[in-house]
């Protein structure tokens, strides 16, 4: 396999070392003996998968710095611990409630938690577990070493997991885990569903389309077409179909006892979600703080993200036997959190400057504010005030 395509291809991106530019043409080496071994073609998903997640080769399983200013994109909890605060804030009414445990999916680079914990302690809320779901070794050690940097009483209660726990209560959250997850990519031509997958072509990657073979993959479009397209697809129109999604909402309502669960991502409800505007889908990846839509740059350097749909979130939910609690913006949300309470008034000036331009990136419509948004689901005999307080959005 030749070297990963130069950013040339894409002029403002920085071209990777000499070690990152190595370790990626291992992952695009991995992947095209992966497509041989196929036949010459994979399902884009499958792409995904190994490109995020190969033990070793990918982005999300490899050593490369992923969060904050010296990675490649920045989230909620590493722009300010406000973001945790208000997480905190809405979880411990419920954790007092279930009297269970908070658990976090994909926790990252352990930011999230470590601000959560404290704020908890602060407001004498505290869980007797604080659970993570990693499936990275490479996060976890990094999770591991943030967390251990807390006070004892608060660093002893993390405890790290590889599979969903059975009859949980408590609150359970996810942070951008959504948006990592792989998605099909489909569509019609000559009226017939064909699967848009990745071949290798003289050492390079390059998308072609296939029949559509999966007949429950062909039944989650037929379903997607007669809901929002009045049963008649636009020729050439790509949907981005993500079973893992509906999988893993489904899995966490039978793991749910008396818990609320919230995701907070990016992405829109299905009205807004297939729309002309989007007719090529919402693919996109970051690569030192460059969104660029190639995904077949620099594999195993680059994050590669779906926009979500949350009317197919809020459906999972249900039918995995959860009550949908709310759908609003993040901004609707940390507001109705308490994060205006956050900010001490007798902090310095710098203080206020920072919280206020922290506060900014969070909640403003052309930062986080309307592109994020924030689904909240309950088993049991459970509310979520935040969502009572928050401006709610259609599904």
């Amino acid at each position: 396999m030749r070297p990963p395509l130069s950013a040339s291809r894409l002029p403002d991106l920085p071209e990777p070392g000499p070690d990152a530019l190595a370790h990626s043409g291992r992952c695009a080496s991995m992947l095209a003996d992966e497509i041989a071994a196929a036949g010459g073609w994979m399902p884009f998903a499958r792409y995904m998968d190994l490109a995020l997640y190969a033990p070793g080769l990918g982005y999300y399983a490899a050593g490369a710095r992923k969060f904050g200013a010296a990675g490649d994109f920045v989230t909620a909890p590493e722009i300010s611990p406000l973001f945790g605060q208000c997480v905190a804030r809405c979880a411990a009414s419920l954790l007092r409630s279930t009297g269970g445990d908070l658990l976090e999916l994909g926790p990252g680079s352990g930011k999230l938690a470590a601000d959560v914990l404290v704020h908890l302690d602060q407001i004498g809320s505290l869980p007797d577990r604080y659970r993570l779901l990693e499936v990275s070794a490479d996060l976890r050690e990094r999770q591991q070493a943030r967390l251990a940097a807390l006070p004892p009483h608060l660093s002893g209660r993390a405890e790290w997991l590889d599979t969903l726990p059975a009859g949980f209560d408590g609150v359970i959250v996810g942070n951008e885990v959504l948006d990592v997850l792989p998605v099909h990519l489909v569509a019609r031509a000559n009226g017939a569903w064909v699967e848009r997958g990745v071949a290798c072509v003289e050492g390079a990657f390059t998308w072609r389309d296939q029949p559509l073979a999966d007949p429950a993959l062909a039944a989650q479009a037929d379903r997607l077409q007669a809901r929002h397209f009045g049963g008649a697809l636009p020729e050439g129109y790509l949907l981005e179909i993500a079973p893992q999604v509906e999988a893993l909402v489904a899995s966490l309502g039978g793991s749910m006892r008396r818990a609320a669960l919230l995701f907070i991502d990016y992405g829109f409800r299905a009205a807004e979600y297939y729309h002309p505007a989007r007719s090529m889908g919402t693919l996109m990846c970051h690569y030192r703080h460059f969104a660029h839509p190639d995904p077949f740059l620099f594999p195993g350097l680059q994050d590669i993200t779906a926009h979500v749909d949350f009317s197919a979130v809020a459906h999972a939910g249900v039918d995995a036997g959860l009550t949908l609690a709310g759908y609003t913006t993040q901004a609707q949300f940390l507001i109705a959190a308490g994060l205006a309470d956050l900010v001490p008034l007798d902090a310095s000036g710098e203080a206020q400057l920072r919280s206020s331009q922290e506060i900014q990136r969070l909640t403003s419509p052309a930062e986080m504010g309307e592109l994020f948004k924030v689904i909240g689901f309950t088993k049991g005999p459970l509310d979520i005030p935040a969502f009572a307080k928050a401006r709610p959005l259609p599904l």
